[in-house]
């Protein structure tokens, strides 16, 4: 396991465990521009998802957006000469990067947008960077400040308010609420498996691997569920554009694009940017699709912003136990 840290580093090595306190710096430049980028690419996915699934099914615009992203990178690298081969010891961790994603991810994504909103879904996948706050916790028993818990807790408000009527109400789709808090987990361990390959391997390599392991997992729920109503739809431009758009948008150039940025700025600040997706996700369904934006989403977005902008405030300063430096020096 590799770290890229630009603040004062100390470890001490106890025969088996490495014990790291690091700080990440703010980066300049280029992967801040890709992070903008790449949200931007995502906030259309919602829209170009919800005009694809008129005609056809979830898995199909999945299975098809894939493929048609694998002939794309994979066609990159052969022009470029870039193929890396993969170490037998990463293996398994390709293979979880694309059980949580695209496979979890995307069946909870697609799904979950046939009961949700456009404008819904990105801000319940908005709150990607509480979840990973709070399994780090969990899991790494990673110190919090109180202005993060802070934030937490104000970015759920955020979300019960955008979800809610002004009585209380819930107005949203139990069974969409939880298929897109699957997408959200799986997104969450998607990016612990990133972080352990982002720094061997270039992100179009990472991303082409993902989506070849996707697009297997992906072809038998697309042959028993999907295959015979594509047939039977056939050809519909508009739909089978905006999976194309999915494909080389989405599937390429936002998710290369978040693991170059990964690279660079580390997984806690690149994630900090995914706040950015329920503010341009609102504008382009209100322009291209017609999901409706009142004050009350505004109102609602905005609290949830403010609270995943707090979560992660501050530097990013961690204690890490990595087993992988057994036996090495610093």
């Amino acid at each position: 396991m590799r770290y890229i840290t630009t603040g004062i580093e100390k470890s001490v090595n106890f025969a088996a465990v490495k014990i790291i306190h690091f700080s990440v710096a703010p980066m300049k430049g280029k992967p801040y521009a890709a992070l903008v980028l790449s949200m931007i690419f995502w906030s259309f996915s919602f829209v170009w998802f919800k005009i694809a699934n008129r005609d056809y099914d979830p898995v199909a615009i999945v299975f098809i957006r894939l493929c048609i992203a694998i002939v794309f990178l994979s066609g990159f690298l052969w022009i470029t000469g870039r193929f890396t081969p993969v170490k037998k010891g990463d293996r398994k961790y390709f293979l979880l990067l694309a059980l949580f994603e695209p496979f979890f991810y995307f069946l909870g994504e697609s799904f979950g947008l046939t009961y949700v909103s456009s404008t819904v879904g990105s801000v319940i996948i908005s709150t990607i960077p509480v979840f990973a706050v709070i399994f780090a916790w969990v899991i790494y028993h990673e110190r919090l400040k109180l202005i993060n818990y802070a934030g937490v807790i104000i970015s759920f408000i955020g979300v019960l308010i955008f979800i809610t009527s002004g009585t209380g109400s819930i107005t949203m789709n139990p069974r969409g609420l939880a298929l897109m808090l699957l997408a959200v987990i799986s997104a969450v361990g998607y990016n612990m498996m990133l972080h352990k390959l982002a720094y061997d391997y270039d992100p179009v390599t990472i991303v082409n691997i993902q989506n070849i392991i996707g697009a297997i997992l992906f072809l038998p729920l697309f042959i028993f569920l999907d295959l015979k109503d594509l047939i039977s739809t056939g050809f519909v431009a508009k739909s089978f554009g905006s999976i194309i758009l999915l494909a080389i948008f989405a599937s390429c150039g936002a998710f290369v694009l978040f693991a170059y940025s990964v690279r660079h700025v580390g997984i806690a600040r690149a994630n900090i940017f995914s706040n950015l997706i329920p503010v341009f996700t609102a504008i382009f369904a209100f322009l291209i699709v017609g999901d409706r934006l009142t004050v009350r989403n505004g109102v609602a977005m905005a609290v949830v912003i403010a609270g995943l902008f707090l979560s992660q405030a501050g530097k990013n300063r961690q204690t890490v136990i990595d087993t992988d430096f057994a036996g090495r020096s610093a």
